[in-house]
């Protein structure tokens, strides 16, 4: 069996070790190609800022969004009156997923664009969800995307994981209300911001040589790769 390829059997039986390890694989396939890379040893803090890494993550996150929501759960288990209630939260981790991974997207897009070190210099500025501030190096983004970006941020930073934001921030809750309604945000908004952030993560990467669905990488190089982040969220 090839240990490069899926297996669900593997995750069954460790998915925590399953699940953690894309550093490995990764590893094993540019040390083949000539990296000095050891997956049997910890990485390091730089070597886990590899852009490859951060934009299969976003992958994942966009194709578990999709599975969301194209598939309607029935929600047999609970009363008749409470599966709309049930719905609309399950939508809700969808929309979350989305914005993940359109946050690890623009995550990866500054590493591209700035370098490992200097992300890690700044690392401080850059552990935060909020995805308009991530964004501000996008510069086609008009003031609906804008929007688009801070709403789906409230789904990353609660609503898609809680019912109150805290009663500090109980105001957030009306707010995501206001951005929607106010802003007329659709699905096909979100694909038409997932699109822009595509189109300018080709724009950064494709002059850098990080041939998209590539992969294989240069001896010891930034690897020559890359993925689709967000390729079907919607």
């Amino acid at each position: 069996m090839n240990p490069m390829l899926p297996s669900r059997k593997q995750f069954f039986q460790d998915p925590g070790g399953y699940s953690r390890s894309g550093w490995m694989r990764w590893a094993m396939i540019a040390s083949v190609n000539g990296a000095e890379l050891d997956p049997s040893k910890q990485p390091t803090s730089e070597d886990l800022k590899n852009p490859l890494l951060w934009l299969t993550q976003a992958e994942a996150m966009s194709q578990a969004a999709f599975v969301l929501i194209r598939t309607e759960p029935s929600f047999d288990n609970v009363p008749a009156e409470m599966r709309g209630i049930c719905d609309s939260q399950y939508c809700a981790v969808a929309l979350m997923l989305v914005g993940y991974s359109l946050e690890i997207c623009l995550k990866a897009m500054i590493i591209v664009k700035e370098g490992a070190e200097a992300y890690s210099e700044a690392e401080r500025k850059y552990l935060t969800h909020d995805l308009k501030k991530l964004a501000t190096f996008v510069v086609d983004l008009d003031a609906k995307d804008l929007a688009t970006l801070e709403l789906l941020t409230h789904f990353v930073a609660w609503a898609g994981r809680y019912p109150d934001p805290g009663s500090r921030y109980i105001d957030k809750h009306d707010t995501v209300f206001e951005l929607a309604e106010q802003n007329q945000i659709s699905g096909h908004d979100l694909f038409e911001l997932a699109a822009k952030v595509m189109g300018h993560l080709r724009n950064l990467t494709e002059p850098q040589g990080l041939r998209s669905r590539s992969l294989t990488c240069p001896a010891g190089s930034m690897p020559t790769c890359g993925t689709s982040p967000i390729s079907r969220s919607i």
